[in-house]
């Protein structure tokens, strides 16, 4: 193995970024890195590709498909807004692959009552949030009235 090795520290210092922005990015899944015991070591190729200097050396595996979508949903107070939040971010923190993260952003307008919810990730887990959260709100299972507080 002849490829040279960075730590995080080195990575911020070239990059001019503080340290933890590197490991945001590791976490992220933007800057590829190994662990070795409690570091990271990122590749020299690996830097590179975040950069931009050269395209990666890696031949593609197989073809990648990623989702955005943007969901808004009209007549929804702050509790439910809450409760519908909680559901779909637990279900996106617990039933997906770690390699292949589902990101979710909930946000709640009080003044217009209206709840918008972005989801980035795969097309299959997308679609679960998707059929979940139209389950809820089409369901008679007071998930997202007041009554479910109370139960």
């Amino acid at each position: 193995m002849s490829e040279e090795m960075y730590s995080v520290e080195q990575v911020a210092e070239r990059l001019g970024l503080h340290v933890r922005t590197v490991r945001g990015y590791i976490r992220a899944g933007r800057l590829r890195a190994v662990r070795i015991g409690k570091q990271y070591r990122i590749a020299r190729a690996d830097l590179d590709a975040l950069t931009g200097r050269s395209a990666p050396a890696r031949p593609a595996v197989g073809t990648t498909v990623e989702v955005s979508s943007i969901l808004q949903i009209d007549g929804v107070d702050r509790a439910a807004a809450d409760r519908l939040a909680t559901l779909v971010l637990a279900t996106a923190n617990t039933t997906h692959h770690p390699a292949h993260p589902l990101r979710i952003q909930t946000v709640h307008d009080e003044e217009r009552n209206r709840m918008k919810i972005v989801i980035l990730g795969g097309a299959s887990a997308t679609a679960e949030v998707l059929h979940l959260v139209d389950a809820v709100l089409d369901g008679d299972n007071g998930l997202l009235t007041r009554e479910a507080g109370d139960a």
